[in-house]
């Protein structure tokens, strides 16, 4: 009839196709937007190791803040995927292709985390670097090499690249960076970076103890070097090396995935989730196995736990993660069961429900576990962390100052991705939520 336009023709599906394409695009607010990553930092700041200057040195008719008792936002251009706290000094690391691969930031005394040459006078070196300052490595390939990793001992710092090896720097009275110990060598405004020689394959992992270095091959084999006096390089004696040698014992022949120290005691975790100690037994990290006090060989723990995946040292406690996520804690301290809970050899399980585990998440479980000197922490599959230890100088991030007995929630904006605990500091890699 009159007045009524013709019908349109179907259209075939390759017009529509067409006209999808040619549609414009709308982009919703948090839809698929990227997820950024984020640097907090936590604790003590006169060292400078939280990397904020403003609270060393204020600005005018500001007051210094000589503690930081809740995460706190560092301002990092690049995205950093790996950070460790050494005692009183950061690392952070990105697996960058730029020249800059690394930053410092902190006490400085023994070059521990590199050169950094005086503004005012060009032939000296800061003692203390207040933000975060790039690290330049002697890597053959700059732009080719990537960091994996960097760890950090009481005065010395070890970085792992992918093609160039294992890096050492800062303090070597030991031995413990992996090179000769030179009598009466001043390691303030040292320049010496030294590449790591002596392995039969690839260094995987690193790890700073107090004063030795722990490295992890490819196939599985631990090398040390450093301070023997309790046994922590793990050789049989308990004199210094300075060369990385390879460690024996129970775990010769046996695949290690993870080793782990921060003080003077070691622990190993195997493929097949077995666990071995070694080095300081004063606080009872190796009481299950031998009344000695120092141990000089990896020894195996017949922890009845089930498998392990994870395990971290403290000074005088430890941790484990088994494959259920249950979290066990052994040593001396504050272990995370309450004040009633200060010394036991065994590990005891620390209840789920205190990482999150109820009736309505029943899916809760912890994914990774971490330890400074005198605290603990873990961060579950929701990217939540937890904390508990000696809030020494405000280092829990909780947000008051005394110590914390049980696992609490520290709140961070974002999904926590990693943690590194130090003595008195400590650093959370967060992705955004959006």
């Amino acid at each position: 009839p009159r007045g009524f336009a013709k019908a349109a023709k179907p259209k075939s599906l390759r017009d529509i196709k067409a006209a999808d394409e040619a549609a414009p695009i709308f982009q919703y607010v948090g839809d698929r937007a990227k997820r950024k990553d984020r640097v907090f930092v936590c604790g003590f700041t006169y060292s400078g190791a939280l990397g904020i200057p403003s609270f060393v040195v204020p600005d005018a008719g500001k007051r210094r803040r000589r503690i930081q008792p809740t995460p706190y936002r560092l301002e990092v251009e690049e995205k950093i995927s790996s950070a460790a706290c050494g005692y009183g000094f950061t690392l952070l690391s990105s697996k960058t292709m730029d020249i800059n691969k690394i930053w410092g930031m902190g006490l400085n005394k023994d070059s521990q985390i590199g050169f950094h040459r005086s503004k005012g006078d060009r032939s000296k070196g800061y003692e203390y670097v207040l933000e975060p300052s790039p690290v330049p490595l002697p890597l053959a390939k700059p732009q080719q090499s990537r960091v994996l990793q960097v760890s950090c001992g009481r005065a010395h710092s070890l970085v792992l690249t992918d093609a160039e090896g294992v890096f050492s720097m800062g303090n070597n009275a030991y031995g413990q960076c992996g090179r000769k110990v030179i009598e009466g060598e001043i390691y303030s405004e040292s320049q010496i970076i030294n590449r790591l020689q002596g392995f039969e394959d690839r260094v995987v992992q690193v790890a700073c103890g107090q004063d030795h270095s722990l490295f992890r091959t490819e196939k599985g084999d631990v090398y040390s070097c450093g301070w023997g006096a309790d046994g922590q390089t793990g050789l049989g004696h308990y004199n210094i090396v300075s060369v990385p040698t390879k460690l024996g014992g129970d775990i010769a022949g046996v695949r290690i995935t993870q080793v782990t120290t921060y003080g003077d005691s070691c622990l190993a975790v195997s493929e097949t989730g077995e666990l071995f100690g070694w080095g300081n037994s004063e606080y009872l990290q190796l009481a299950s196995v031998t009344e000695t006090t120092q141990v000089n060989v990896p020894r195996h723990l017949p922890f009845n736990i089930g498998r392990v995946k994870e395990a971290s040292c403290g000074g005088t406690g430890n941790a484990i993660l088994t494959e259920e996520g249950h979290v066990f804690v052994w040593g001396y301290g504050i272990l995370g069961k309450g004040p009633n809970l200060m010394e036991t050899a065994t590990p005891e399980m620390i209840p789920p429900s205190l990482f999150g585990l109820s009736d309505f998440n029943p899916d809760i479980f912890v994914a990774h576990i971490h330890c400074g000197l005198n605290q603990f922490a873990a961060i579950n599959n929701r990217g939540e962390l937890f904390i508990w230890g000696k809030n020494v100088r405000g280092c829990l991030g909780i947000g008051r100052m005394e110590d914390q007995y049980f696992p609490w929630r520290v709140t961070v904006p974002g999904e926590v991705v990693d943690v590194a605990c130090g003595v008195d500091h400590m650093v959370i890699l967060v992705k955004s939520f959006v």
